[in-house]
Formats: C-alpha cells, sequence, structure tokens
C-alpha cells in the first residue's frame, strides 16, 4: 500500500463528481443531510474520494480503491474500504473509476470506522457493464434545449427566451437542509448577481436562473418567498435578472437526465438526495462552462461569464 500518514483533520461537506464518457451511473446519490452523532463525542464526517478501483470483495463487502489524494484528509493511496451499503457491490468492478463520499467517524481518539457511501462510477472498466440510469454528461459547446418552467411569478419561461444574453444556471430545491449543497449553490448565485451588478454592460447581458427539481413543494408563492431572501430584496424583489423556476412534472425527468441532475427520495420522503449541477450557457444558446459539484467558485463562473459574454 502506497501511503503516508494521515494529515490533521479538516471536516467539509461532501462533493460529488459526475462527468463520464458516455454516461453516468449514480449507485446512491448524495444526500442533503448534516453529519450525525453517532454517540457522545462521537461525529461524522464526510469526505470527497475519487479513484480506481483495484479488486472487489463481495463476501468482505470492500472494495480495494487507488485513490486520489483527500484534501484535508489523507494523501493519495491504495486502501481497502468498507461500503456502507454492501449490496452495491454487484454493480462495481476492477479498473471502475468512482467518486464517492467516504465517511469517517471521529472522536478524540481520531478517525475511525472508514465506508464508502454515495458511490458514482464516472468510467465503467467494460462496456458491459449497463448502469441502471444513463445520465447525459453536458458537454462545452453543446446546444441547450428549450425546456419550459413555471417561475416565481407564476410565469412560464423558457431557456429559448434568453437567447443573446449568457445565462448562469443551477440546480437547487428549497428545503435543502445541507450547507454545502443548495444553500451554497444559492449563496454563490447572490455574490455573482451583486458582482455582474457592478459593469452595468455586463449585467445586461447576463440572466441568472435558479432551477428547483422539486415542483410539487416549490411553488411560485415558495420560489418568490426563497429568491427574495438571497437577492436581499425580500417582497421589494423584481426578479428582472435572476430568476426562480421549477420544470412541470412532466418534463422534469428530462430536465434532470440532459443537465445530470440525479434525485431520489431521501429518509423518510423529505429530504432530497441528489447530485449538483451548474452551468453557464452562452448567447447562442450552447453550454459555455459545466460544473458539475460544488467546488466552482463565484470567480470562476464570473470568467466564463466574461469570456461567453466578449
Amino acid at each position: 500500500m502506497r501511503a503516508k500518514a494521515l494529515l490533521p483533520k479538516i471536516g467539509f461537506a461532501v462533493v460529488v463528481g459526475f462527468v463520464a464518457a458516455g454516461g453516468l451511473m449514480v449507485i446512491h446519490l448524495a444526500g442533503c443531510r448534516s453529519a450525525k452523532f453517532m454517540q457522545a463525542g462521537v461525529t461524522t464526517k464526510r469526505y470527497v474520494v475519487r479513484g480506481k478501483i483495484l479488486s472487489v470483495d463481495a463476501p468482505g463487502g470492500h472494495v480495494m480503491l487507488d485513490h486520489d489524494a483527500i484534501p484535508g484528509f489523507m494523501e493519495a493511496m491504495a486502501m481497502s474500504y468498507r461500503l456502507e451499503d454492501p449490496s452495491v457491490i454487484s454493480e462495481l468492478h476492477p479498473g471502475d473509476r468512482i467518486t464517492a463520499s467516504l465517511l469517517v467517524d471521529q472522536d478524540s481518539a481520531g478517525p475511525t470506522n472508514l465506508r464508502l457511501k454515495d458511490i458514482v462510477v464516472v468510467a465503467q472498466a467494460r462496456p458491459d457493464y449497463k448502469p441502471a440510469v444513463q445520465y447525459h454528461v453536458p458537454a462545452v459547446g453543446e446546444s441547450v434545449p428549450d425546456f419550459t418552467m413555471l417561475n416565481q411569478s407564476d410565469r412560464k419561461i423558457s431557456l429559448g427566451q434568453f437567447r443573446g444574453k449568457v445565462v448562469v444556471m443551477t440546480f437547487i430545491y428549497t428545503r435543502c437542509p445541507l450547507a454545502d449543497f443548495c444553500p451554497r449553490m444559492s449563496r454563490n448565485f447572490a455574490e455573482l448577481d451583486k458582482a455582474l451588478e457592478t459593469d452595468p454592460a455586463l449585467y445586461a447581458k447576463t440572466h441568472l436562473l435558479s432551477v428547483s427539481f422539486d415542483p410539487k413543494y416549490d411553488t411560485p408563492q415558495v420560489l418568490r418567498s426563497y429568491g427574495g431572501a438571497y437577492t436581499g430584496n425580500f417582497v421589494n424583489e423584481k426578479f428582472g435578472h435572476w430568476d426562480f423556476a421549477a420544470p412541470q412534472e412532466a418534463e422534469l425527468a428530462k430536465v434532470e437526465h440532459f443537465f445530470a441532475v440525479g434525485v431520489t427520495p431521501g429518509d423518510g420522503g423529505a429530504a432530497l438526495q441528489h447530485t449538483l449541477s451548474t452551468l453557464v450557457i452562452g448567447k447562442d444558446g450552447k453550454i459555455a462552462a459545466f460544473y458539475p459539484g460544488n467546488e466552482w467558485t463565484v470567480n470562476d463562473a464570473l470568467a466564463a461569464v466574461k469570456q461567453a459574454a466578449a
């Protein structure tokens, strides 16, 4: 095993990557949920792990993973990990490249009980390993379909109506409880909105769009309240530069699949387990940048917007 001692441990929320050649396979989607207290003095932390499966121990429910460095926790190494849900092992094969959540119990003695969860196969070792669900992966230069949605003002909008402007689009749902998922996307958008406003010419050439994948709960009224809170204008918000919208139920699956947004019900059916997807769409309706996780920064998006608007 090529390994070094554990680095000082810094907790941060899970980030799931979703890029794959020919499709994306979600074994178990990342959930919007906080770290759980296992017992007094013990917490569970989540980290992102990316790597290649070297071997699979089906009876033991373990995989040997040759993974990249895990920032703030561990350097690159090959190590055996237990699967939190052993039943998914039938979907994993030597040579597959994956991303996953690494769950680590931690107390005063240090990290224990390391296990993998929320596994996404991003590249399959063999083409005959057919995933149950294939997600389209947005590619730079690809045209975006003219999906329609209902916005916070109870009006139908379409992606096509924004042709001629640079659109920054992300996916959220208003009940999301995990700060590093939907709330982080909305905070980033609020900062981006203010940054664009400092350049009136650029502001006029751009539009922000936050899309909910929970249309049953996220009605126009709910989206209006949520959006007003993030713009800081509350009931006085006019939503001239930033729309909050949700696809209709009949089109929701198509939107999720095109933009690589995997969504499944969480515990008790209330919280949703989901992936993230943020895009910069050029004036011509083609994708200029795609961010499949929550690691992108406002400066990243701003630079992509400026380039697309030039």
